[in-house]
């Protein structure tokens, strides 16, 4: 039989001759043509194609890991388009966020430039979160005289979607988050009995995205809230979030974990209840009964709330709270969801009242709301919360209920399927052992490929790790270790991203550095958004980023970051999906912090190390003020370090800090007086 797909790049004859045709396009591909446009050829990005390509072909679990400037989109971007035109459906890449998705499928983003440069004309489509789009309903009521009238922000975000064809919030993107929220699609609107149902931006945007021949280009929220819903939609008669496809290359993907966990859990938000029962309290003329229940469960809430607090604790690292299930903890969520039901039922007899109080879009919401919260208690209190993992969340002062076998899930919903699904990352194996990753996912017999950076680290980085810091409390081992990152900073002349465990530790490194009166500008994690402090240190040469939310996501070449400072071993808190995978691992038969913990704390060491060598032309060092040689983790730590890098005991043999020249040095000494440090 011969089959001749005329919109591959190559022609094959037969299932069996595609993997081998795909594997020599591949190769003519990164030998001949992108080197013919000024690509260099880069083996680490060749094997792993050609892994990644064998992977994908035989329909493999596969982990793909490759270090940094290896080049990992374009690798796996080949096989998916020609996997997506010899299956005739498209293949699903899964970001980590919305920036990726435009890096990956924007205007001048890695498809559009691929497809310039090789004639594909590849067809690839971003499904965004839902979120980021207008609600024609909400802006409808937003207009409606009966309501508040706007304020001025929101008058012109209205201004704006009466014009708008797409509605969607990067046309608007300095709108702040509390104006958007007002307009924007709420999960907890009823989209089925919508007036303008098959109609509005999010719908047309679905079926835009849901036409792409060749990839579609969505974020690990979109993916999981598709993957665990598919089948009760269909079931439903409902078409799925996403189309079809043939495979799913999950960008980033030691990342997936907490939002395929977020997705499939339900939360209870206190504050979000209160709002429903003090807005149902104004309802004028409403019947005896519905005013009753919102009196009961007022009381319900405010006393399961209460207890869940008391009963929580948890690492000021983590805003997600341990909570100690108790007997009268399950009876208080039992009493509050018997609440939830007696509300339910009255407030589906009062929707066709008071229309003129409370609209019908707002009456759908809260009866959604209900619903999402009747249904997390429902799990909670079933089996004494055996089969879920619970906890409190600190910032939005809410309860969160997760289904405890997430691996399980996994395995029936996405790997059970038999098609192909990759994970690519720098950072999914610790010491090339992939097996902690495999292990957590549910994974039974992964393949996978792991090369370095092509990056020369032993030309490029040096590893200071200094002599044995006090042991003890922090209480010694501070003023040691303060003393020695003020030494660091002289040294590198700032340039320097300094990594925390907490913003408890960033607040008292800024009152224990003021008696050093350092000459740099220093950027506290909490001093501005998280975006301008990292667009202002790649500015100020000089300047010195302090903060927890660092390790991962920054991408500053050149000489501003020359020093990274691992402040102290990123050890993974009590985080209560951890304390899961910590009872998981005991439970059979292994140590849970040699099975968890040291496996965690490797691949978040190895995430920050990969901020400070972004090009060949960087160089610097990697400082870690915490005892690493002849210690337990020892053998971990090394395994995250940049492979090749040299290490080096103390100061004076940092000397790929000191200026490479009289004018280097003129320029740094420039750049320090130029500003007006500060702590």
């Amino acid at each position: 039989m011969c089959a001749i797909k005329s919109q591959l790049p190559f022609t094959y004859h037969g299932k069996h001759d595609f993997t081998a045709r795909l594997t020599e396009w591949i190769g003519q591909v990164f030998y001949d043509i992108l080197p013919g446009c000024g690509y260099e050829i880069r083996e680490e990005q060749v094997y792993t194609a050609f892994q990644l390509a064998e992977a994908v072909c035989r329909g493999k679990v596969h982990f793909a890991e490759a270090g940094l400037g290896t080049g990992k989109t374009f690798a796996y971007l080949l096989t998916a388009v020609a996997y997506a035109r010899f299956k005739g459906q498209p293949v699903i890449i899964a970001c980590a966020s919305t920036a990726l998705q435009e890096q990956l499928a924007g205007p001048k983003g890695d498809i559009e430039k691929l497809s310039r440069l090789l004639g594909l004309e590849i067809d690839a489509r971003m499904a965004k979160d839902p979120r980021q789009y207008i609600c024609d309903v909400k802006v409808n009521e937003s207009h409606n005289p009966l309501f508040a009238r706007p304020s001025k922000a929101l008058t012109s975000v209205l201004h704006w979607a009466g014009e708008t064809g797409r509605g969607e919030r990067s046309e608007m993107p300095h709108v702040p988050d509390r104006v958007w929220t007002q307009v924007a699609w709420d999960e907890a609107m009823s989209c089925d009995t919508c007036p303008s149902r098959g109609f509005c931006r999010l719908v047309k945007a679905r079926q835009h995205y849901r036409a792409a021949v060749d990839l579609i280009v969505c974020d690990h929220g979109i993916f999981f809230d598709d993957l665990w819903t598919r089948d009760e939609r269909e079931a439903d008669g409902k078409l799925p979030l996403l189309p079809n496809y043939s495979a799913v290359i999950f960008d980033e993907g030691h990342k997936v974990l907490l939002p395929a966990a977020l997705r499939a859990g339900r939360q209870v938000v206190q504050e979000d209840i209160d709002g429903m029962l003090s807005a149902i309290e104004q309802v004028q003329g409403a019947r005896t009964s519905l005013i009753s229940i919102v009196f009961a469960m007022d009381k319900a809430n405010s006393q399961f709330f209460k207890l869940l607090y008391r009963s929580a604790s948890g690492d000021e690292r983590t805003d997600r709270l341990t909570v100690q299930i108790s007997d009268e903890l399950l009876k208080a969520a039992d009493t509050l969801r018997s609440a939830l039901v007696t509300l339910h039922f009255e407030l589906q007899n009062e929707q066709e009242l008071h229309i003129q109080s409370l609209s019908y879009t707002c009456m759908q919401a809260y009866e959604a709301m209900v619903e999402r919260a009747m249904l997390a208690l429902e799990r909670f209190c079933i089996n004494e919360g055996k089969d879920v993992i619970v906890w409190a969340d600190r910032d939005e002062q809410s309860f969160w209920v997760v289904p405890r076998d997430l691996s399980g899930m996994l395995n029936k919903h996405l790997f059970a399927r038999k098609q192909p699904v990759v994970f690519s990352s720098a950072t999914i194996s610790t010491g090339g052992d992939f097996s902690y990753f495999a292990r957590t996912l549910g994974v039974q017999e992964p393949s996978s490929s792991s090369v370095g950076s092509s990056f020369d680290f032993d030309k490029q980085v040096l590893v200071y790790l200094p002599h044995r810091l006090p042991k003890g409390d922090a209480q010694n081992w501070f003023p040691k270790a303060l003393k020695r990152l003020a030494s660091l900073l002289r040294l590198a002349r700032g340039r320097a991203l300094v990594l925390t465990n907490a913003p408890s530790d960033v607040r008292k490194i800024r009152s224990g550095l003021k008696e050093y009166q350092l000459p740099y500008e220093f950027l506290w994690e909490d001093s501005a958004e998280r975006g301008y402090l990292v667009r202002k240190f790649r500015e100020e040469v000089s300047s010195v980023l302090v903060g927890s939310g660092f390790w991962e996501g920054i991408d500053v070449p050149g000489e501003a970051l020359s020093l990274l400072v691992i402040w102290r071993l990123p050890f993974p808190p009590q985080d209560p999906l951890l304390e899961a995978r910590r009872r998981e691992a005991a439970e059979q038969g292994l140590d849970p912090v040699i099975a968890v913990d040291y496996p965690e704390m490797g691949l978040k060491l190895k995430q920050g190390c990969g901020r400070l060598i972004r090009t060949k032309d960087d160089r610097g060092a990697i400082a870690i003020l915490e005892s690493v040689l002849g210690t337990p983790w020892e053998q971990v730590v090394m395994g995250a370090l940049p492979v090749g890098a040299k290490v080096v005991r103390s100061l004076d043999g940092l000397d790929i800090l000191r200026p490479r020249s009289l004018s280097e040095q003129n320029h740094l000494d420039q750049a320090a007086a130029n500003i007006t440090p500060h702590l």
